[in-house]
């Protein structure tokens, strides 16, 4: 069994896997699925599918005997850190979690408004136009559409069949979908935005990997108002163990601990 396992989700933890290949360590990574088994790519550790709730976590990583995780799960999934963390509190298991660096703090500018929640972001885009363009995901979708239900929604969602299928069975038609997977450049998102004829930009605060600057700053160029909802604040700090914060810093905490060779 794997030594290591890492909850993944992110292309940040791509990189992660390119450190642990590189140190020739034994592990093991957890995707939700299918679609994120094909963007795992070639990578050396075997690829678990499947979500997991705490009680599952914790029996899986105690068959598995894992003794080290690895959560790079996505910044805005809430939930899944939450059980990891608490997963990994029962068991004694040593947590590495990984946090983007935020850019929120990069660009500030009137068109720019950061808000907490989805909520929050429905409530700041009621007076800000007719035509909005969701650059969130997929997730909440659902959200959205009862909250602006006043409103001409665009969502750029990844294209799989199962996305495009929520899509279509919330009532989007084609021309409210853009099936494309990130992340984008200025240019690109610039002419999304200006082919789309968006009001108003929802987004997420990416970080750097998930190309937050290159989504935002267009607006401004363009005169479009951003809405960011700012990531969630990690569960309990106090027991989030180590945070690390780039692929070259998990590369410099497990040589110190595993001396760089395989176990």
């Amino acid at each position: 069994m794997a030594a290591i396992h890492l909850f993944g989700g992110t292309s940040d933890a791509r990189a992660l896997c390119a450190v642990l290949d590189e140190l020739q360590l034994d592990y093991s990574v957890s995707v939700a699925t299918d679609t994120g088994r094909e963007l795992a790519g070639d990578i050396g550790g075997q690829i678990h599918v499947g979500r997991m709730d705490e009680q599952a976590m914790t029996r899986w990583l105690a068959a598995a005997k894992v003794r080290q995780v690895i959560d790079a799960a996505h910044p805005y999934a809430v939930a899944l850190r939450a059980n990891i963390q608490a997963a990994c509190q029962t068991l004694g298991i040593r947590l590495l979690r990984f946090e983007r660096p935020s850019e929120l703090d990069s660009i500030r500018h009137p068109l720019l408004t950061v808000v907490d929640n989805t909520d929050a972001a429905c409530v700041a885009a009621r007076p800000l136009g007719e035509r909005v363009l969701l650059t969130t995901g997929s997730k909440d979708l659902a959200h959205y559409r009862q909250a602006l239900s006043d409103k001409h929604l665009i969502a750029r969602v990844l294209p799989t069949a199962t996305v495009l299928h929520e899509c279509e069975a919330l009532g989007l038609g084609v021309e409210q979908v853009i099936a494309m997977k990130g992340p984008f450049d200025a240019e690109l998102n610039r002419a999304i935005y200006r082919a789309c004829q968006a009001d108003l930009v929802i987004t997420k605060e990416s970080g750097t990997e998930g190309g937050y600057q290159e989504k935002v700053r267009p607006c401004i160029e363009l005169g479009i108002p951003c809405i960011v909802i700012r990531r969630p604040a990690t569960p309990h700090p106090h027991l989030s163990g180590v945070v690390i914060h780039t692929p070259d810093a998990l590369k410099t905490c497990l040589a110190a601990s595993h001396g760089g060779s395989e176990e």
